[in-house]
């Protein structure tokens, strides 16, 4: 007759030998099922601030350190320009700068510093700009330093003139 109620099933037979051995009881797991993607982590925007930081410097305060200067030279300068004859050469131009010759040199040390922190905050700002490190700082820095010497040149011309008108009177 057949077996007693509540004996266990056969068991099921072996697979040949090289076959690909499935779970038993359903379908096997997905082999590299979904899994969500790697994303990086944000990039660090210390270079663009870097950039961004150097750029103020080079742009707002070098100018303005410039214009001190320029205020000074212009205020020394007019006393010596009316001690000069009518015709004058280039060296008698030059000569005119004699009485403020300490302004003329910081204002000149001024330039150079400038012009080095611009130009390395716009070599950072490009970096951060192409590695998307801070790019929105790093394009600001880049514009800043560009118009830079420009702030400078004004700051120290408006300055000399409002000075001379100073040294005038």
């Amino acid at each position: 007759m057949s077996e007693p109620f509540g004996s266990p099933p056969p068991p099921p037979p072996a697979p040949p030998s090289g076959a690909y051995g499935v779970p038993i009881g359903g379908y096997p797991a997905p082999a590299g099922g979904y899994m969500v993607p790697y994303v990086e982590p944000p990039a660090s925007r210390a270079t663009g601030a870097i950039a961004l930081v150097l750029s103020l410097i080079a742009a707002v305060v070098v100018p303005i350190v410039g214009a001190v200067f320029g205020y000074q030279i212009g205020v020394l300068v007019p006393v010596t320009a009316i001690d000069v004859s009518v015709e004058s050469t280039f060296q008698d131009d030059l000569a005119l700068l004699a009485p403020a010759r300490m302004q003329v040199l910081w204002a000149e040390v001024t330039f150079w510093v400038g012009t080095a922190i611009g130009i390395t905050a716009l070599v950072i700002g490009i970096i951060a700009t192409a590695k998307r490190r801070g790019r929105g700082l790093g394009i600001t820095a880049i514009i800043l330093a560009a118009v830079g010497p420009a702030f400078f040149f004004l700051a120290v011309f408006a300055t000399f003139g409002v000075g001379a008108a100073v040294g005038s009177l």
